[in-house]
């Protein structure tokens, strides 16, 4: 009769996943070698190598690896459903929770999040991931998160979305810029001047959009993936920025002063809220984490300005 352990089919997914026993051992948060002893236990228990040790490329898997390593990931997300499902029946919430954020925001809203979820459900261990919102996509899809905080941006039809709150689109200039002295603007207003475009998927265009649909043109002197850089940038001169998140302070990074102005018309806000696969609600601790965040939103804990939804 085989024995073998989930934690070892944990460390022979993470060491087939990164290719590297020591990238395996930061992902885990254990040592080389307390991964390499479980992976060499399995083996032997299994009587098969699971991997080609190469010392200076690191590791790879075999052929039998390679079949072995995708059953261990079912069996491993089984096990998961198998903590979850016991918390269902005993109303307590105790299962692992991967979640996703997208990286415009994941540094106003995400830690503070996961330390309120973490502190109210002791029994959650969270791990947290900040992606663009085509990585948000693909890792739901293929299971490696349970749930993402994002914005309603081109969402595919095979995964699911709530809403929590809208975010209006703002423009972020400098003290020295010339439409610093105003507290709004239109579009209109920004047509011909330099622009630091903030150049993520899917939020590049939702950016660019705003211009389109009033004929007016954008001059993108600027292109960065990076919120803090983007501010700035503008903190420093070289233009005006659109966004929809807005920072706790009016203080760049390297300790400029920015003005944030309103962006007048009807221009669509995006929606921030949770996306996951159709049927990740069916879990406690999804449905938890859902919850707790609607609760943080209501009470005015969520660290994030916006308009609430209904």
């Amino acid at each position: 009769m085989l024995r073998y352990t989930i934690r070892q089919l944990e460390y022979f997914v993470a060491v087939g996943s990164s290719k590297s026993i020591m990238h395996a051992a930061e992902k885990v948060n254990v040592s080389s070698p307390t991964i390499s002893s479980a992976i060499n236990q399995l083996e032997k228990e299994l009587g098969l190598s699971l991997f080609v040790r190469q010392h200076a490329q690191g590791v790879t898997l075999t052929l039998a690896g390679k079949r072995l390593f995708e059953q261990a990931k079912n069996v491993l997300s089984e096990a998961e459903h198998f903590v979850d499902l016991a918390g269902d029946i005993s109303g307590t919430t105790r299962a692992p929770l991967s979640v996703g954020c997208l990286l415009t925001f994941a540094q106003v809203v995400l830690p503070s999040l996961r330390r309120s979820f973490e502190d109210k459900f002791n029994d959650v261990r969270v791990r947290q991931f900040e992606l663009d919102q085509s990585e948000i996509y693909s890792r739901l899809r293929r299971a490696e998160i349970d749930v993402a905080l994002t914005y309603d941006l081109d969402l595919p039809s095979d995964l699911t979305f709530e809403p929590i709150l809208e975010m209006p689109p703002f423009v972020l200039v400098n003290e020295a810029h010339p439409l610093a002295t105003r507290d709004e603007v239109d579009v209109a207003d920004l047509d011909g001047l330099p622009m630091v475009l903030l150049d993520l998927p899917f939020s590049s265009e939702y950016f660019l959009s705003t211009f389109k649909a009033r004929d007016a043109r954008p001059m993108v002197v600027e292109r960065t993936r990076d919120l803090a850089v983007m501010r700035s940038l503008v903190a420093n001169g070289y233009g005006y920025s659109i966004a929809n998140i807005r920072p706790l302070n009016d203080i760049s990074p390297d300790g400029k002063t920015l003005k944030f102005l309103e962006l007048n018309g009807d221009i669509r806000p995006l929606r921030m809220g949770l996306l996951t696969a159709a049927d990740a609600h069916s879990t406690n601790v999804v449905r938890a984490f859902s919850d707790h965040c609607r609760h943080l939103h209501d009470t005015g804990q969520f660290l994030c300005h916006g308009e609430p939804l209904s």
